[in-house]
């Protein structure tokens, strides 16, 4: 566990496997921090150097008040890879973290090894959706919407047969900073890289659960389609967040992809 202020915000990082193995960084999605990625991390950390972080908002980094743009996140993520002397990385993101490695790579594709996009599209939702889920937020609480979440994060099987498990990522979602929540919606609100994304020439994998009711399978396909040469698979019996669910499955297509991209 580290800590680092970049452009004002303090963000929490942890960083594993051998010093000088190729680098990759790992993007959470709404609601999430690191931990999410722990399976993800303990299965390639060996061959890997990882780089893990709370995005601003999310988990132990800070959580200004006010509406959130993708501009920030990737403006963070920029200045903690130069913090910390990472020039070369491949970006995996899960949803707005997908979304964050989308604009990352169009605005520096020269640090760029390879992208991995998980559950994500290239706009998420609409105005009117991300406005009424910041005013619920505000006005009942996080805790107002956390079985709604749940239930679009996770498979049926999940649910119901994991039951502790999903408990302990609803406490997580329930102990999220507010300011952070609502900010990242805004953030989720105004992005919309659609137009921009076919100019993303980095060798890309696109990936998402087949039960997934946040990005369905028709959107992120969508998104694929509209980067040239993208590699798009999907991940069976699994929701929203594959690194939880299916976690073996989405290392397994990771390790292949990042070998022929050059990067291990």
């Amino acid at each position: 566990m580290a800590f680092v202020r970049i452009n004002g915000i303090l963000l929490h990082y942890r960083l594993a496997g051998p010093p000088a193995a190729p680098a990759i960084v790992l993007v959470n999605s709404l609601g999430t921090d690191a931990r999410i990625w722990d399976q993800v991390v303990a299965l390639m950390s060996g061959y890997y150097r990882i780089l893990s972080y709370d995005k601003r908002g999310h988990g132990l980094s800070d959580a200004p008040p006010g509406d959130y743009a993708l501009e920030h996140h990737v403006d963070d993520l920029a200045g903690l890879l130069q913090h910390l002397d990472i020039n070369h990385v491949a970006v995996v993101g899960v949803s707005v973290g997908g979304l964050i490695a989308q604009a990352f790579a169009l605005r520096h594709p020269d640090r760029l090894s390879a992208l991995v996009l998980c559950d994500t599209a290239a706009k998420v939702g609409d105005e009117t959706m991300w406005n009424s889920r910041i005013a619920a937020v505000r006005e009942n609480g996080i805790g107002s919407l956390a079985e709604t979440i749940m239930a679009r994060w996770f498979t049926e099987s999940f649910r119901r047969d994991r039951r502790e498990e999903l408990a302990g990522w609803q406490n997580m979602v329930l102990r999220m900073p507010l300011d952070g929540y609502a900010g990242t919606c805004a953030a989720l609100r105004d992005a919309d890289l659609r137009g921009s994304i076919a100019a993303i020439t980095t060798p890309t994998l696109v990936v998402v659960g087949d039960q997934d009711l946040s990005t369905p399978v028709e959107l992120v396909r969508d998104m694929a389609n509209r980067i040239a040469d993208s590699r798009f698979e999907i991940i069976g019996d699994c929701g929203h967040i594959p690194s939880i669910e299916q976690p073996h499955a989405l290392v397994s297509l990771i390790t292949a992809f990042l070998e022929e991209a050059g990067h291990g």
